[in-house]
């Protein structure tokens, strides 16, 4: 990978953690309803990538389908999850979207998994489950992590059956993907939630500073630049640098929104990245990076 493709990746994921934190600004500091918030963001997302939805992919039923997953469904859960979780708790949950992808891989395309995968499978799990785990309650499980690890399922679902789509441009799915969520959005957050725009009203100009921002260098900017650094690349090369992402977003979280990284999350933490490189980064690769740091510490 060239350093500018490396840089990019840097920036995406920085950008993803900084959304993390002002989606849990919005959402709790400025009390806007969840799923009001996805419907602003996505209604903002289709009508500025409105001029990149034709030429229609074939099938659109099936990109309709995979750009609400990836979008709108997804983005529910995460808003509605991230009203209670933390930042940084939410990042390493997050991180369970690759094992889902792997599983998921496994039984709708016949992808094979071997040993080594499965354990990375498997700690991966153990570190996102001993991170959701809410301490002095037997058998419970942090109800805005669940959420999170349900937003993660969906983003893996809507990455696999992604697989089974060709000849769409990154910036043409981003147009989908705001086109299919809009509606169920709007219909979800007039059924569900009450006084959005008294909220938003009150809320200001930092509401709409933090939905530009999520709409236009999120979705537009950040997701087509990974649509483009996974087009452009092996996904093994790709997978271990997002771990830059829930990394950047500790940080973030305890420095911006105060979050308490306790030794039970910290160890979840390890864990489960632990099983995210496994997963990502084969035997190949792990012996050239020893080699390298062999030859560099001589």
């Amino acid at each position: 990978m060239t350093v500018r493709d490396f840089s990019i990746a840097f920036l995406v994921c920085l950008t993803w953690a900084a959304h993390t934190i002002v989606s849990k600004l919005v959402v709790s500091g400025m009390e806007i309803p969840p799923l009001f918030y996805a419907a602003v963001r996505f209604g903002i997302v289709a009508l500025v990538a409105a001029p990149w939805l034709v030429p229609f992919p074939r099938p659109p039923w099936r990109v309709l389908l995979v750009g609400f997953l990836m979008g709108g469904g997804g983005f529910a859960l995460f808003f509605l999850g991230i009203k209670t979780a933390t930042p940084s708790s939410s990042a390493v949950v997050s991180q369970l979207g690759l094992p889902f992808t792997a599983l998921l891989s496994f039984t709708m395309l016949r992808e094979t998994i071997d040993w080594r995968r499965g354990i990375g499978i498997a700690l991966t799990f153990l570190g996102g489950v001993l991170v959701m785990w809410k301490p002095g309650e037997a058998f419970a499980l942090s109800g805005g992590l669940a959420l999170i690890g349900a937003a993660a399922f969906v983003g893996s679902l809507a990455a696999v059956l992604m697989k089974q789509i060709s000849g769409v441009k990154p910036i043409q799915f981003q147009a989908w993907v705001g086109l299919a969520s809009v509606l169920p959005l709007v219909v979800m957050t007039t059924g569900l939630e009450t006084g959005q725009v008294d909220l938003a009203m009150r809320a200001g100009w930092p509401f709409v500073g933090a939905v530009l921002f999520s709409a236009l260098v999120v979705s537009l900017f950040a997701h087509t630049l990974y649509y483009g650094l996974i087009q452009k690349y092996p996904a093994n090369i790709i997978a271990p640098l997002i771990v830059m992402n829930p990394l950047l977003t500790v940080a973030l979280g305890i420095a911006i929104t105060g979050d308490r990284f306790d030794l039970r999350t910290g160890l979840g933490s390890l864990i489960a990245l632990c099983g995210i490189l496994i997963i990502t980064v084969n035997r190949s690769q792990l012996s050239s990076l020893a080699f390298r740091l062999r030859r560099r510490f001589r």
